[in-house]
């Protein structure tokens, strides 16, 4: 089947992105990576010995990081609704997030410990029409909330892809109630005609 012209595009600004190049030398599975990383460089959210959680996994480039910077006494559990090749050391859960049976096994895998951080990548499929995908995302912010205000430990982070338009600023106040600071962040690997930030929520409240 012969491409779109709008496929094609894509496939070109995709191969010609600089990131992506960058994380096919340096071993890395996708181009967020780099997102993290910076974060990571101007935060410093993840540390040697944390329990990190990491939902949206796939294709695992957010959990290569979080797995590299824990080091080995620390401990990352990634889940996807899709499937994601093994990365050493780390515990992966497939299944959907939305699913109260997922969330339970996903409950089970932590047994118990206290939460460092959740990093949350998620994004739903999107249809193309704002008015159906923007509720979609934020849903899902929502439900990753609600996760790190039950896991976390009292003073963790969590840290959330989050698309600016309907639902943002209620979801914004949300975070500023359960968390002490929050931050707006804008990483360079974040392609400047996408809406998605990242809000970095620190230090849980009791």
């Amino acid at each position: 089947m012969a491409k779109t012209k709008s496929s094609q595009r894509w496939l070109n600004r995709h191969f010609n992105d600089p990131y992506v190049q960058r994380a096919q030398r340096e071993g890395f599975r996708s181009r967020a990576a780099y997102k993290l990383l910076e974060i990571q460089e101007k935060d410093r959210i993840l540390r040697p010995g944390q329990v990190v959680v990491d939902l949206g996994a796939a294709p695992g480039g957010w959990t290569q990081v979080a797995s590299q910077s824990v080091g080995g006494k620390g401990v990352v559990i990634a889940m996807d609704i899709l499937p994601m090749d093994p990365v050493a050391g780390v515990e992966f859960l497939e299944g959907d997030f939305r699913e109260r049976e997922v969330l339970e096994k996903l409950r089970e895998l932590l047994s118990g410990r206290p939460v460092d951080l959740v990093i949350s990548d998620m994004a739903p499929n999107v249809s193309g029409v704002a008015v159906v995908d923007q509720p979609r995302s934020i849903h899902l912010c929502e439900l990753a909330l609600d996760f790190a205000r039950e896991t976390l430990k009292p003073g963790g982070d969590f840290l959330v892809k989050v698309f600016q338009g309907e639902g943002f600023e209620p979801f914004l106040k949300e975070l500023r109630l359960s968390f002490s600071k929050v931050m707006t962040r804008k990483p360079e690997a974040s392609r400047s005609i996408s809406r998605e930030v990242y809000l970095l929520a620190r230090g849980k409240r009791v």
